[in-house]
């Protein structure tokens, strides 16, 4: 049964700081995959800001192209929205049975409010969380410490965010150094996020 990690996200765009984590993640644990998956843009919140789906699955694709165990994933694209990570993990379940077993990958902020998810209880049980360093405020809940299936990745702190770089190239700032080769490449020839 091979192991992958789920990196949710909008990825608008996708940057450097994505690479280096998922890569950290799956040469430093014992995943053997990791997918992005492209969290698509919710018909009840449509935010100027935000890029296509099939625009950001394309900046993804780009930026995964050279890393043969990183991978952009649409799945949550078919599924019914508003989405919850649970149903993801749902309809992987039935779609791939015994073939993967999944993990999320999330930033130690997010853990923060994991309570907070729609069935994480469920989520816990089934599934193992990496859980990577971010500079935020607040506590873990106690619940979470020392559970079997939370996994702390001493990863690289990665400080970037794409809100960052959309106000910042905007301004006409070079954000280039931020992004791949290929989604800068892409998002100059599209003129994105001017």
């Amino acid at each position: 049964m091979k192991k992958v990690g789920l990196f949710f996200g909008t990825f608008n765009p996708i940057h450097i700081g994505h690479l280096v984590i998922a890569n950290h993640m799956v040469e430093f644990s014992d995943l053997e995959e990791i997918w992005f998956v492209i969290t698509p843009q919710s018909p009840f919140k449509v935010k100027q800001s935000m890029l296509s789906d099939h625009h950001r699955y394309q900046m993804v694709q780009e930026a995964v192209e050279p890393y043969p165990k990183l991978r952009a994933s649409t799945i949550e694209f078919d599924l019914p929205q508003p989405n919850y990570t649970i149903n993801t993990l749902v309809h992987l379940r039935e779609k791939y049975g015994e073939e993967y077993a999944f993990s999320l990958l999330m930033g130690e902020d997010n853990l923060k409010t994991f309570h907070k998810w729609k069935n994480y209880e469920v989520i816990l049980e089934n599934h193992h969380i990496y859980v990577y360093p971010r500079i935020s405020g607040g506590d873990i809940p106690k619940r979470f410490e020392g559970h079997d299936h939370i996994h702390y990745i001493d990863a690289p702190i990665m400080e970037i965010s794409s809100t960052f770089i959309r106000k910042n190239h905007k301004k006409g700032k070079n954000i280039r150094p931020m992004l791949p080769e290929g989604v800068w490449r892409y998002m100059d020839e599209m003129n994105f996020y001017r």
